[in-house]
């Protein structure tokens, strides 16, 4: 994949033309073919024989065809751009956060699945782990997310150490926890960020007692790292 994303990127620097540029030939091909299948409709209504009928039947039969295929190549470029577009954003979080392409998709990937706004997610993994899936914290917190494992049990019942370590699950419990504190404070972003760092308990007991819970941490995550050279 790092060798793919290499020649990504020597052919995106190498060439600034839009990536679309066959599809809306393709389509404009499956509106003529549609347009002439109209007017031939049209234009042999007037023809009354057998002959005629079975001319037309045919004639559409090819015309239907000739416009699946144009629909189908139109699908393949799209889903073509796509990957293009996926590898794309790979190489930019990879460089951004110094970390490799597939874990960038994948936090990306986990983020969007569990509603959670990547660019946050991304900033919360930075600050939490410096994106080692091996971290562990002086009061017990694991993996990249640093999942407390009490939590993790409550989001997974049974839930092993080792498989809080794993980076799919770490992830995606670490993200589902953050989600659930957002709904919990009602979209607050700093309060939820709050939350997850000291624990909801502590920032309700300060907010009930007048006094700001904020400690820097929800700032660190909501300033964005910003690629290099800018």
């Amino acid at each position: 994949m790092e060798a793919l994303l290499l020649k990504l990127q020597a052919d995106v620097a190498a060439r600034k033309r839009p990536r679309n540029e066959f599809v809306p030939l393709l389509r404009l091909g499956a509106l003529i073919v549609v347009t002439f299948a109209a007017a031939f409709e049209i234009g042999a209504r007037s023809v009354d024989t057998d002959a005629g009928f079975l001319a037309r039947v045919e004639t559409r039969e090819r015309l239907g065809s000739l416009s699946s295929q144009l629909e189908a190549q139109s699908g393949e470029i799209d889903l073509k751009q796509a990957r293009i577009e996926r590898l794309e954003r790979a190489y930019e979080l990879s460089t951004r956060y110094g970390i490799g392409a597939d874990l960038a998709l994948e936090i990306d990937d986990i983020a969007l699945a569990e509603d959670v706004d990547p660019d946050i997610a991304f900033e919360l993994v930075r600050v939490e782990s410096r994106f080692n899936p091996r971290a562990v914290s002086p009061v017990g917190a694991l993996g990249l997310t640093q999942l407390m494992p009490a939590t993790a049990q409550i989001l997974s019942p049974g839930i092993t150490r080792q498989q809080i370590f794993e980076r799919e699950t770490n992830l995606r419990l670490g993200f589902r926890f953050f989600r659930s504190l957002l709904t919990y404070y009602e979209g607050d972003l700093r309060l939820a960020l709050l939350a997850y760092n000291r624990g909801p308990t502590t920032v309700n007991r300060l907010l009930s007692q007048g006094i700001d819970p904020s400690n820097g941490y929800a700032n660190a995550v909501m300033t964005p790292t910003r690629p290099p050279g800018e």
